[in-house]
C-alpha cells in the first residue's frame, strides 16, 4: 500500500537526520576527531549487527564468495576514503556547506560516466550539474567560517562518493546484495581503519581526549553506530519498495529537513552569499533528481 511506503520513507527521513545531527555531536561539539577510530567503531558494530541479522534470518544474507569480495574491493576502498574524509570534514563543517559540498560529488559521477562510458547526457541534467558545482565553487569565498582543512577533506569525500556511485552502478557484482555489499564494505573499513589508527596518531590522541570518560562521549558515540545500522536497514528497505526517482526523492527531502533543523541545534554563522550557495546547490539536486527518472544516475 502507499501508505507504508510513506511510512518507511519517513522512518528513513527520521533516522537520516538523527543520525547526522548524532555524528555532528560527537565530532564537532565534544571535538572527537579522531577518524579512524569513531569510523572504526561504527564500521565494527554495524559488521557486527549485519552478520548477526543475517545468522538469525532478520535479514537476508547469502555466503559471500572469495571472487564476489576481491571484486568489490575497490569499492571498499572507495567507501573507507568516503567515511574517513566525510568525517574529517563534517567536523569542520556546517552541515548545509557539508551537503552544499556533497551535492558536487555528481560533478565526479558525470565526468566519469562521461570520460570512461561516453554517456549521452540530457540538456536538464547539465544545468543541474552546473548549479552543483558553481554553488561548491563558489561557497569557500562566501563560508564566515571558512576553514581550509575543512574543505580540502571535503573536496576528498566529494571524489570517493562520486567514484563510489559509478561502482555500485557500473561495476558491483551482480552476484551481491546491497546488504552484502555493504557487509564487506564494513569488514575492509574496519581492517583498515584499525592498521591506521595508530600511525595516524588518533591512538595516542584519543587517550589524551578529555571527556574520553564521559557517559554523554559514550552514549554519542553507541548512539552514532547504532543508528548508522538502522539507517542502513532503513535505506535498503526504502529502496528496495521504490523507484530510484522516488528513493531519491527521499534522499533530498531527508537533506532539506537537516539543514533547516541544523540551525535550531548547532551553533552556525551563515550569510546572505552562502545561504545562496546552498540554495542553488540543492535547486541544482531538485533538477538531477527530476532528470534521472528514466535513467540509472
Amino acid at each position: 500500500m502507499q501508505w507504508r511506503k510513506h511510512i518507511t520513507g519517513l522512518a528513513f527521513s527520521i533516522v537520516f537526520v538523527v543520525s547526522y545531527f548524532t555524528n555532528k555531536f560527537v565530532l564537532s561539539v565534544l571535538k572527537f576527531t579522531y577518524p579512524t577510530l569513531f569510523q572504526g567503531w561504527q564500521t565494527f558494530v554495524g559488521a557486527l549487527l549485519l552478520l548477526l541479522s543475517g545468522k538469525f534470518g532478520w535479514v537476508e544474507m547469502s555466503r559471500i564468495s572469495r571472487s564476489a569480495a576481491l571484486s568489490c574491493l575497490p569499492g571498499s576502498l572507495l567507501f573507507v576514503g568516503n567515511i574517513y574524509a566525510g568525517s574529517r570534514a563534517l567536523s569542520r563543517i556546517d552541515i548545509p556547506f557539508f551537503f552544499t559540498l556533497q551535492n558536487s560529488s555528481h560533478v565526479v559521477s558525470y565526468i566519469i560516466l562521461k570520460v570512461v562510458h561516453r554517456e549521452k547526457t540530457q540538456w536538464l541534467k547539465c544545468i543541474s550539474i552546473c548549479f552543483m558545482l558553481l554553488s561548491a565553487i563558489n561557497l569557500p569565498m562566501y563560508d564566515p567560517q571558512f576553514d581550509i582543512s575543512g574543505y580540502l577533506w571535503a573536496v576528498g569525500h566529494l571524489l570517493c562518493v562520486g567514484g563510489y556511485r559509478v561502482f555500485q552502478v557500473h561495476y558491483k557484482s551482480s552476484n551481491l546484495s546491497d546488504l552484502e555489499q555493504q557487509c564487506i564494505n564494513y569488514l575492509f573499513s574496519v581492517l583498515l581503519l584499525a592498521i591506521a589508527a595508530h600511525p595516524s596518531g588518533d591512538l595516542m590522541g584519543a587517550m589524551e581526549f578529555p571527556s574520553l570518560q564521559s557517559y554523554t562521549f559514550h552514549c554519542g558515540c553507541c548512539a552514532s553506530a547504532l543508528l548508522g545500522f538502522l539507517l542502513l536497514l532503513a535505506t535498503v528497505k526504502l529502496k528496495s519498495g521504490l523507484t530510484l526517482e522516488h528513493f531519491e526523492v527521499w534522499i533530498f527531502l531527508s537533506k532539506i529537513t537537516a539543514m533547516s533543523l541544523s540551525p535550531f541545534v548547532f551553533n552556525m554563522d551563515i550569510n546572505t552569499p552562502s545561504l545562496i550557495c546552498v540554495v542553488t546547490s540543492h535547486v541544482g539536486e531538485a533538477l538531477l533528481v527530476y532528470s534521472q527518472r528514466d535513467s540509472q544516475l
